[in-house]
């Protein structure tokens, strides 16, 4: 039995990455995030906040290195949270 190899991994793999369709760096955003880009926003302010908190309290107690590496990821969770949420608000509404 020599059956033909068809594979069709890399049009599906593109198929599902290019679904829905997307344009600028919109496409940065993996598929699954894109869908549900407002609740994704939730969570990366969420996990700010608790990476703010870990940062005040190592200021409190003059860990000024850790402090600063925990606001820097706060930092960038609040701006990627920003970011999915004007994503989400930027979408086509749904009919």
């Amino acid at each position: 039995m020599n059956a033909p190899n068809n594979t069709t991994l890399p049009k599906r793999l593109r198929t599902w990455w290019a679904s829905p369709p997307r344009s600028g760096m919109r496409r940065l955003i993996a598929p699954p995030v894109y869908r549900r880009a407002r609740a994704f926003g939730f969570a990366c302010f969420a996990g700010g906040s608790v990476q703010a908190a870990a940062g005040i309290i190592c200021v409190s107690y003059s860990a000024h290195g850790w402090a600063a590496f925990f606001l820097a990821l706060a930092a960038l969770n609040f701006a990627g949270g920003c970011w999915y949420l004007t994503i989400a608000r930027s979408a086509a509404a749904r009919a």
